[in-house]
């Protein structure tokens, strides 16, 4: 991206720090012009208007067009595999939650470690033992993770408790009426579960190379879920997609929109995401695809995504106006980048990081595959 040099000129990262450094000398020298600090502070502040001026205009254009954006799929992530609404012409259609629910429910029992180690880990030791991937394990996450002292017996009540809940779903599941292979795997889960809760309350003890032993035991059975957890949420939404498309016509879907909005630890690689690629205009899906991370799922995605899309929508219009004599400044208007990124990273000798998302752009995921799997399904 081009740097800002009409502001700071030619000046080295040391001579931009001496610019900024010698305003005492420009503050002394309007001291002896006569101008008061009053005066100062006035003709800044008249400066800072032109800013707060900018921004209430341009909050106004995008109030506007958050009522114009069309055609917009909105993706709220979810325990069920997530809610999925259609907005066309300014109006939302339809909202659907379109995975089918043993998704949730093959997810609800490979949860099952998760929740024996939610109990666990503030009873840890603190120190990393002598196990396979030690060194995965950073010291001071754990240590911050374990805050019972050594010998607390804390953890049983709660234990017991959730191997009850363990037991109950045991008990009911042949009539779930769940496909036989994820019957077995959730048993086998529910089993080995309810195992190793008792030989640790026996015990009165446990610790990580026990419970690595107790999860290593589960993973396989884990895997299967994981691979009937996928299938429903392909099928799913792949379904849908399809019939939206149908619904508004190829011309429309062509210039679909889609935001998914998820939280920070799912953001990247995110299973909606990764499906609903597929089903989109390829020439567009790379700007027309929007994952948006959360710090949490909000109380209206709806809003959230239009109020974030018709910012991406006028900005692409305002790159080409605004910086029609540098594309890279423009396409940095139209992206992630912050416009003072490069400057910043020339300046302290530093390179922009590689995105981790980066497989999506290889001919695999361009020609519809899972860039994880590298499987494909036809829509």
């Amino acid at each position: 991206m081009a740097t800002r040099r009409g502001f700071l000129g030619t000046a080295s990262a040391v001579g931009a720090a001496t610019l900024f450094t010698g305003q005492q000398a420009s503050t002394a020298s309007a001291a002896t012009a006569g101008i008061t600090a009053t005066d100062e502070k006035a003709a800044r502040d008249a400066i800072r208007a032109v800013n707060t001026r900018m921004r209430a205009n341009y909050a106004t254009l995008k109030s506007e067009l958050t009522t114009q954006l069309s055609p917009v799929v909105v993706v709220s992530n979810n325990a069920v595999g997530g809610r999925f609404t259609l907005i066309n012409g300014g109006k939302q259609v339809e909202t659907v939650d379109p995975v089918p629910e043993y998704f949730e429910l093959a997810k609800s029992i490979a949860h099952v470690p998760l929740g024996i180690y939610s109990v666990l880990a503030a009873y840890l030791s603190d120190q990393v033992p002598n196990i396979p991937n030690a060194d995965r394990i950073d010291p001071h996450d754990l240590d911050m993770v374990v805050t019972k002292a050594p010998g607390d017996k804390g953890w049983i009540t709660p234990l017991n408790a959730f191997k009850t809940t363990l037991q109950t779903a045991r008990t009911k599941l042949g009539t779930a009426n769940l496909p036989l292979d994820l019957e077995n795997s959730c048993d086998r889960i529910l089993g080995e579960a309810v195992k190793f809760i008792d030989a640790s309350v026996t015990a009165q003890s446990f610790d990580m190379v026990s419970f690595n032993r107790f999860a290593a035991t589960v993973y396989p059975s884990i895997r299967v879920n994981m691979t009937f957890a996928a299938t429903a949420q392909i099928t799913g939404i792949e379904g849908l997609m399809k019939r939206w498309r149908t619904l508004i016509g190829e011309k429309a879907w062509s210039d679909l929109y889609v935001t998914v909005l998820s939280i920070w630890t799912t953001a990247e690689l995110n299973q909606a995401s990764i499906i609903i690629r597929r089903t989109m205009n390829q020439a567009k899906v790379d700007t027309h695809l929007i994952d948006l991370p959360t710090v949490e799922t909000p109380s209206d995605p709806i809003f959230v995504a239009l109020d974030n899309l018709a910012r991406i929508v006028q900005d692409n219009v305002a790159a080409e106006m605004v910086f029609n004599t540098d594309l890279k400044v423009a396409d940095a208007l139209k992206g992630k980048e912050d416009l003072l990124s490069d400057e910043i990273l020339q300046q302290i000798g530093g390179t922009a990081p590689t995105a981790r998302t980066a497989a999506f752009g290889t001919a695999a995921a361009t020609a519809g595959a899972c860039p994880i799997t590298g499987h494909t399904a036809a829509v």
